[in-house]
């Protein structure tokens, strides 16, 4: 079929969604046994009080289980699904891409596949990418994977970040439908790149020619938490604010925000400063820290199983991650 043959279908919507978690789980009580830190620590500041460690798993075979359970629950068949993005800061290798290596776990043949890389925002903008191309008919049924296994990235000496992160993966189908809960009815991306220093990874310079050199260095995550707070709060607010907007939809009508996990005191900030009671936030930080990219996409998965978002909510995701980067989406489910 010719581009130009293709209906364009203005409604897109997430009509499933798929998850995985590792089994290994890392509590506070272990990691006081690793560093100089403690329960009350953790959960006093961030509200943490275990996370979930991809031990001998890698971020495409986490990938591909969420995957299998979205496709599985649309009941579509993977030969006709035509785009797969995925999510990740922390992919296999440099290349393949990860959303290349689920293609191929899925026999998904006809699909083009690639990754997007936002850091903690990687759902929700790899979720409007797709989007727009389902909105111009391009295609008509997209596979959106956010999954990260962060520990990766992890300095474990480093108290300060090491006890904020955890892997897992998320997923959802989209497609062109009408009449379907889950449609996506605005989206918001921003980038602060000036302020990209405030969260970063560092990797040492590497000297491809020098074969003398047998050290490995590999790289870790780096964060100035004080000024990433602040800068965290102003935008996930701005950015729901001006997603409810586009969406004709007030704030005080949401039902429901799905934030990114990253810390408990964020969210607070951001629900006093958007005037929504925290009561409507979902939150499930407690059970597995900061999934990066796959945060929002377990946390939604939750909140629909355990009917915290019911059929006709307004649903609200938003996040902020390192690059600087921010997004939200309104759905209404």
């Amino acid at each position: 079929m010719n581009f130009q043959d293709k209906k364009i279908m203005s409604t897109v919507a997430i009509t499933s969604l798929g998850h995985y978690l590792p089994q290994r789980r890392l509590t506070n009580h272990e990691l006081e046994q690793m560093v100089d830190t403690s329960d009350e620590w953790i959960t006093v500041r961030t509200g943490i009080k275990e996370r979930r460690v991809a031990d001998g798993e890698k971020t495409s075979d986490m990938a591909i289980k969420a995957a299998n359970e979205a496709i599985e629950k649309a009941g579509l068949d993977p030969h006709k699904i035509e785009l797969i993005i995925v999510g990740t800061v922390s992919p296999d290798s440099n290349f393949p891409s990860v959303a290349c290596l689920v293609q191929s776990a899925l026999g998904a043949r006809h699909a083009a596949a690639f990754d997007v890389s936002a850091a903690c925002s990687g759902f929700l903008f790899a979720l409007t990418t797709a989007k727009q191309y389902l909105q111009n008919g391009m295609f008509k049924n997209a596979l959106v994977i956010a999954v990260d296994k962060f520990t990766n990235l992890v300095d474990w000496n480093d108290r300060s970040t090491c006890v904020l992160f955890g892997d897992g993966a998320g997923a959802c189908v989209l497609q062109c439908v009408e009449n379907s809960n889950g449609e996506i009815l605005s989206d918001y991306m921003f980038s602060l790149g000036a302020q990209g220093e405030f969260m970063k990874v560092v990797v040492e310079d590497r000297k491809p020619l020098d074969q003398k050199t047998e050290k490995i260095k590999f790289p870790y995550a780096v964060m100035r938490g004080q000024e990433l707070f602040k800068v965290a709060v102003n935008s996930m607010a701005a950015a729901v604010v001006i997603a409810a907007r586009r969406a004709n939809v007030k704030v005080e009508d949401i039902e429901c925000v799905v934030p990114h996990q990253a810390n408990d005191r964020i969210i607070s900030a951001v629900a006093k400063k958007l005037k929504i009671p925290k009561e409507k936030f979902f939150i499930n930080i407690q059970k597995y820290g900061n999934m990066s990219a796959a945060s929002i996409a377990i946390a939604l998965y939750e909140a629909v199983a355990e009917e915290k978002i019911k059929k006709g909510d307004h649903v609200a995701l938003v996040t902020f991650g390192a690059g600087l980067t921010a997004a939200a989406n309104i759905v209404k489910w």
